[in-house]
């Protein structure tokens, strides 16, 4: 994860005034290392790889709007726009994910 400056605002939740990261949109491991890139903040970029396989993120959620509309991420996203920018609550895999 390659960490940016403070003051960016995550492309997911749309919080501001915090760190972001770098989130493939397309894993590495799929083929997405020169595929678009999107800056996400701590919690978001954990949720995502939390909840879905990488699998399951290059066949069907390959852009921000697909991630905001997938309904297993929706309710995070509600949650985590209400917390201030310094929160990085604990984030924990998917019972799914557990599974693998």
């Amino acid at each position: 994860m390659t960490e940016r400056r403070r003051d960016d605002a995550c492309e997911l939740c749309g919080r501001a005034g915090l760190r972001t990261t770098v989130h493939h949109l397309t894993p590495k491991e799929k083929g997405g290392t020169f595929l678009p890139t999107a800056l996400l903040c701590i919690p978001c970029h954990k949720m995502i790889h939390a909840t879905f396989t990488n699998a399951e993120l290059a066949a069907r959620l390959p852009t921000i709007e697909a991630l905001r509309a997938d309904e297993r991420l929706a309710p995070f996203l509600r949650w985590i726009r209400k917390q201030p920018p310094e929160a990085i609550p604990r984030i924990k895999k998917s019972r799914a994910m557990r599974r693998r």
